[in-house]
């Protein structure tokens, strides 16, 4: 059975040159990781192949302090990278592989109004002619972000539980222009195989490398900081004592005109359950679960929540599987029922997990914008690491897990061995957001154990070193 499906997006289409320049002015770029390109493969493996070309590896952060000092922090002892892509290229690219299949039809500029689940009609405005219009579905997914219009309709028929935050922070994002080799030919002004960091313990400005030789930089800080910067003077005296370097590449006259232009917006989270309606809506991606852009998984995320719903609506036998051509018989249970199941199935096992990843994004951004300066932390990690390399198995590259998320939504529920929770959350698709928290929690007990036994073990040095000088003191007498 192939659907026939209809997509509506409020927007016109982004592939038109007319709506290129409104969509760069508020974007903070893309990294796609393990997960996301897990979830393309399962969907289509050459069309993830075709967005791999344009992305560009990083291969960790590179920290840059106050007088301009680098320091290179990897993300993986194995090499494996996250990409950095950039959010517009990502959406044409998405959008061409839709429209060159048969039983997708796209249509723009048409906003949802409301929607009548049990009647199974969308009501919508249609922007070129401000006209109604009414569409009728079978299976509404609601995919259309924080403010998820679908959602709202879905809270009037569902006992919903709702949570939605603000932190008090804001971003704006600037860029930085690319530079000149000795040809006179375009060049990095930085390393582009880093995610750039500057962190200020409170506020933080990141750069992310775009295949123009730019880098897209996204100024992070409290809302309480962006508004003491009023004047042009105000700006360039900031960013003179907290990010020297970063000025004299981003340009003064560039920065400002960055300030005046793109938007200061706002950061948000949002949790909530369940995600579906008996057997006729279901919503994804940040629709579904806001989350903070610290641990660079919203993108992956939502493109996961893709690959998990697709896995089980195979289980179900509502779509045909690849990997398991032969898996059911549809006849015997109605096709409602079936999609009723895997829609009730999909809100039960995904929200732990979606859950995890937005709490973890939020105690990430603690980590980039000022753990990652502490001794502590570099110490903390060089440990995680060690343990990592002493009870690792071996390297599991993306590649080596087959076809098999193809079809399992995550195969490794006990994962073996120490493993960081970043190679955990970024790396490894195979193992669920909840499943990485729960190890990564044990494991930091036992780090913490190790931390004050050491300091034990300091201290009883010291005090055993202590007493030997005295007695040699006392005998010198």
């Amino acid at each position: 059975m192939k659907w026939q499906v209809e997509i509506y997006e409020a927007r016109p289409d982004l592939r038109l040159s007319s709506s290129k320049a409104a969509a760069q002015q508020r974007s903070i770029n893309l990294a796609i990781s393990s997960r996301g390109i897990a979830a393309l493969r399962a969907v289509d493996a050459s069309a993830a192949e075709r967005f791999m070309q344009t992305v560009i590896p990083m291969r960790g952060r590179m920290i840059h302090d106050r007088h301009g000092n680098l320091q290179s922090q990897l993300y993986d002892r194995d090499g494996q990278c996250i990409n950095s892509i950039d959010r517009a290229l990502l959406n044409v690219e998405l959008l061409e592989e839709a429209s060159a299949l048969p039983n997708i039809r796209l249509t723009f500029k048409h906003k949802v109004l409301s929607a009548d689940f049990d009647q199974k009609v969308l009501f919508l405005r249609d922007g070129n002619s401000g006209t109604d219009v009414r569409v009728n579905f079978d299976l509404c997914i609601g995919a259309d972000g924080s403010y998820s219009i679908i959602r709202r309709q879905l809270m009037r028929v569902v006992r919903m539980n709702f949570q939605q935050e603000y932190i008090p922070h804001e971003y704006i994002e600037l860029k930085m222009p690319a530079g000149h080799d000795e040809h006179g030919n375009p060049a990095f002004l930085l390393d582009p195989n880093h995610l750039h960091i500057w962190p200020r313990h409170s506020f933080m400005l990141i750069a992310l490398p775009n295949k123009d030789k730019t880098f897209t930089c996204t100024l992070f800080a409290p809302t309480v900081e962006f508004d003491r910067l009023i004047t042009h003077e105000d700006v360039l005296l900031w960013f003179q004592n907290h990010f020297p370097d970063a000025l004299s590449l981003l340009g003064e006259d560039k920065l400002l005109k960055d300030f005046e232009k793109n938007p200061r917006s706002p950061l948000i989270t949002t949790k909530l359950s369940p995600y579906h309606y008996k057997d006729r809506c279901v919503i994804l991606g940040d629709a579904a679960h806001s989350m903070v852009p610290f641990y660079g998984q919203g993108l992956n995320c939502g493109l996961e929540d893709v690959r998990v719903l697709l896995t089980l609506l195979q289980e179900e036998c509502v779509v045909p599987s690849r990997t398991m051509p032969n898996s059911g018989d549809p006849e015997s249970d109605p096709i409602d029922q079936r999609l009723f199941k895997a829609l009730s199935r999909y809100s039960a096992s995904r929200h732990e997990d979606v859950v995890a990843i937005c709490e973890l994004a939020m105690d990430n951004y603690i980590e980039m914008r000022h753990s990652v300066t502490t001794p502590a932390y570099i110490m903390k990690k060089a440990l995680d690491h060690l343990l990592f390399s002493l009870t690792a198995r071996g390297p599991t590259f993306l590649s080596s897990l087959g076809d098999s998320l193809s079809h399992i939504a995550f195969p490794t529920a006990n994962p073996r061995g120490w493993l960081p929770l970043y190679t955990m959350v970024t790396f490894r698709p195979d193992i669920s957001y909840a499943t990485a928290r729960r190890k990564a929690a044990r494991q930091a007990t036992i780090l913490t154990t190790i931390a004050r036994l050491g300091t034990v073990g300091m201290w009883a040095t010291s005090f055993y070193l202590t007493w030997r000088a005295l007695r040699w003191l006392r005998s010198q007498r």
